[in-house]
């Protein structure tokens, strides 16, 4: 603006910039672009002080227009390009593998101390919690809509298991859950490495 303007538009330039970052330094150079706009509006013609002014005009029409070019890119920065497909797919791979890791390590606290996997609510998305555990589910205390939210898991699958649990208790493994409440093998196969049971 401050180019195709002659000047005349620098200050209304620079306020929009100052305005956009809140930046003191911006609305200080709005100011003094405004005097110099100003100082060339009131200067009489055909004098010293119209001179002196046009000469001061003109330096601020050059600087404010290199002042602008140098400002633009942090104000518009350039769109990011694209991450390759080839980049996304392995991002995507590493953070599986990476879930996997935490459920293991889940797991194995579990085992080791179910304690502190009760305190850590480990298997239980639905509860308040600080540890990550990879998404796993415990399937002997989770309620029916996180059960629900299993892969391939039906609300008559999610039945069947919350009345098992009334009945006889929790599972002791996925294996025992899947013959006792007839789960379909694909089902199992999606469901194994999410789920925890808890005694």
């Amino acid at each position: 603006m401050p180019l195709v303007t002659f000047g005349f538009g620098t200050p209304f330039s620079f306020g929009y910039m100052a305005i956009k970052r809140r930046s003191a330094s911006l609305a200080v150079a709005t100011a003094v672009y405004g005097a110099v706009v100003a100082l060339m509006v009131v200067a009489p013609d055909a004098s010293v002080f119209a001179a002196i002014a046009g000469l001061v005009w003109m330096m601020a029409w050059i600087g404010a227009t290199i002042h602008a070019f140098a400002l633009r890119p942090s104000l518009f920065p350039a769109p990011e390009p694209p991450t390759p497909a080839s980049v996304r797919n392995e991002q995507a791979v590493h953070v599986v593998k990476y879930r996997r890791k935490l459920r293991a390590e889940a797991r194995a606290l579990a085992r080791e101390d179910p304690a502190l996997a009760y305190e850590l609510r480990i298997g239980r998305p639905d509860l308040p919690r600080a540890y990550d555990d990879g998404g796993l589910v415990d399937v002997n205390s989770a309620p029916p809509g996180v059960l629900a939210g299993l892969p391939g898991m039906t609300d008559e699958l999610v039945e069947r298991i919350v009345a098992r649990r009334s009945e006889e208790g929790g599972f002791l493994s996925a294996e025992e859950m899947a013959v006792e409440i007839d789960l379909p093998p694909a089902v199992f196969q999606r469901v194994a490495d999410l789920t925890l049971f808890m005694p």
